[in-house]
């Protein structure tokens, strides 16, 4: 069976304006990316409508879709990601938030920063930064488990309370929609060179900095980029 197409909603304001829709449009293009792309119907006074109708159809989208974006210039985009334990996440919880998105893996050197990260959170979740941690198998193969091991390594070795997400692919051709939006609106830098890559994207839902692997989670570097865009 083919892979499910990738559900693209276009706010209709944005049509030849917004420019992260049309890099997200013609990177599907290039990589020959099944995509079906919606403009929103009715102009902006409609996102609203648009917005809930997604959040409360889900299961609806669900036959025809595994990936869903709605990308809009001027109300906060929108993309469905699973969590560790199978629920679809919306991003759009986390309207006005800063946000660390990590890919994350078990086997790793870099795995002892599951500790900072989580002291991070730990640090500055009541200022409005959460942290997700994006689980990824494509460095070194050094996540091999399933969700469910994966959930229970963080919970016994490290008390992780922020949102860990489902096993997905972070970079190439069958990435997920979120890093795809990622590099098509900030370039290579946001491509994960490997495990505890970090995107720190602001409370207007643009990537603020990227951080590679070497960069510890309570460095001085990032958390003066946190503090300074809380």
């Amino acid at each position: 069976m083919s892979k499910k197409p990738i559900i693209v909603f276009e706010g209709i304001e944005c049509s030849g304006k917004s420019y992260h829709i049309n890099n997200v449009a013609n990177y599907f293009k290039k990589k020959n990316i099944k995509f079906i792309q919606i403009r929103e119907p009715g102009g902006s006074k409609n996102s609203e409508i648009i917005r809930k109708l997604i959040l409360n159809n889900k299961s609806t989208f669900n036959k025809y879709t595994d990936s869903l974006l709605y990308l809009s210039a001027r109300s906060e985009n929108i993309a469905l990601i699973k969590s560790n334990m199978g629920k679809k996440i919306n991003f759009s919880i986390y309207k006005g938030k800063t946000i660390l998105l990590v890919n994350v893996a078990s086997k790793c050197g870099f795995t002892k920063q599951y500790s900072s990260l989580q002291n991070l959170y730990e640090k500055y979740i009541d200022k409005g930064l959460v942290v997700i941690g994006i689980p990824s198998n494509q460095f070194g193969e050094q996540e091999p488990g399933s969700n469910n091991e994966i959930k229970n390594f963080c919970d016994v070795n490290f008390g992780i309370t922020f949102p860990l997400m489902d096993k997905v692919n972070v970079k190439g051709d069958n990435a997920h929609p979120v890093f795809i939006w990622a590099k098509s609106n900030y370039g290579n830098a946001a491509v994960p060179k490997w495990n505890f890559h970090k995107i720190l994207i602001n409370k207007n839902g643009k990537i603020q900095n990227t951080f590679n692997s070497f960069i510890e989670p309570m460095s001085k570097k990032i958390i003066k980029e946190i503090e300074l865009i809380l």
